[in-house]
């Protein structure tokens, strides 16, 4: 940290120097203009960035015909969360074929990427989204119905022996992974840049609550997906029918402790997400009750309810979290 004192200059007007090296650094010259921005702890921010565009940077990636095509996807998605505005992929030689379908395949997942240029030895993906278009609240809400939808269609297949309905359960999961990526780039994008942030309209503070909050509804969607795929193993099963009724129950209290947590969230309540906290010791004995019972099947049989059982419970869980995830940030901005 650099002290600086405050002068006082034509008896009305402060005036702090700024130091030379980041002065340099930053490109600054005579007359020109800087940002100060007063942040929520009362710190002042001073920034050369005096317009809300965001930042515009590219990161590029050689490949050949060696490298490994997961590898690959898992660099696309890293580049994209970490807010890069350009991706380019390019090759000694002629870019190997699996490459661009694992291009392909980025483009289809990630919200707002797009391939803009194209030769025989590179490709150039862009960003064509702008991060404010995207409120964070709207991506959380979405998410929210997307992942209540699974776990409901999920049971539904179970109780009815719909098969293509679990399937396509499993389609969906998707849908969930690139809200979350989306929600994990624009937290960084906000971080990085305070201008962002006030156009937003989201304190840092609330950007990482939402962060949390995405990262676990991404979580209940894994478990959404497993409750499908275990309804798949069960619904030939004659056996199960006695426990039918018992995950309907668990999943419909597994739900509405999910819609009270999100309602806690978006309502900013944080004595209903305290409540909603006070409900999970019920759905906790909803599913050791429906575990007790697994035990009368065979091993896989049981295997797969109490698996199944786990999930639901699993989902209530996450749903605690997302509440002590409201309180934590009601009480640190003086709820």
């Amino acid at each position: 940290m650099e002290i600086r004192k405050v002068q006082v200059t034509g008896g009305s007007s402060y005036i702090v120097s700024l130091p030379k090296e980041w002065v340099k650094t930053s490109g600054i010259q005579k007359n020109d203009p800087v940002g100060l921005i007063v942040q929520p702890d009362g710190t002042l921010l001073v920034t050369p960035k005096i317009t809300p565009e965001v930042a515009q940077r590219e990161k590029r990636f050689e490949v050949s015909a060696a490298t490994d095509q997961t590898f690959i996807f898992r660099c696309l998605i890293g580049a994209y969360i970490a807010g890069y505005t350009t991706i380019t992929l390019f090759a000694q030689a002629r870019l190997p074929p699996q490459i661009r379908i694992q291009v392909r395949q980025f483009t289809q997942m990630a919200i707002g990427q797009e391939v803009v240029d194209e030769t025989e030895t590179s490709i150039t993906i862009k960003d064509l989204l702008s991060p404010a278009e995207m409120p964070f609240q709207n991506t959380i809400k979405r998410m929210g119905v997307l992942v209540r939808g699974m776990h409901q269609d999920g049971v539904e297949a179970l109780t009815t022996g719909n098969r293509r309905l679990a399937e396509d359960v499993l389609t969906r999961d998707n849908d969930i992974d690139r809200l979350h990526w989306l929600v994990a780039r624009q937290t960084h994008l906000v971080l990085a840049d305070p201008n962002l942030s006030r156009k937003m309209e989201v304190s840092p503070s609330m950007v990482m609550s939402y962060f949390l909050i995405s990262r676990i509804i991404e979580r209940i969607g894994d478990h959404a997906t497993r409750v499908a795929k275990n309804a798949l193993l069960l619904i030939d099963d004659g056996a199960t029918g006695t426990v039918t009724g018992m995950v309907r129950e668990a999943s419909a209290t597994s739900q509405t402790l999910f819609d009270q947590a999100l309602r806690s969230l978006f309502s900013q309540d944080l004595e209903a997400a305290n409540e909603t906290l006070k409900r999970l010791p019920d759905l906790e004995k909803q599913a050791r009750a429906i575990n007790e019972v697994a035990m009368q099947f065979d091993a896989a049989t049981a295997t797969a309810v109490v698996s199944l059982s786990d999930s639901i419970r699993r989902t209530g869980e996450y749903s605690g979290d997302i509440c002590e995830t409201v309180i934590n940030h009601l009480i640190n901005e003086g709820a």
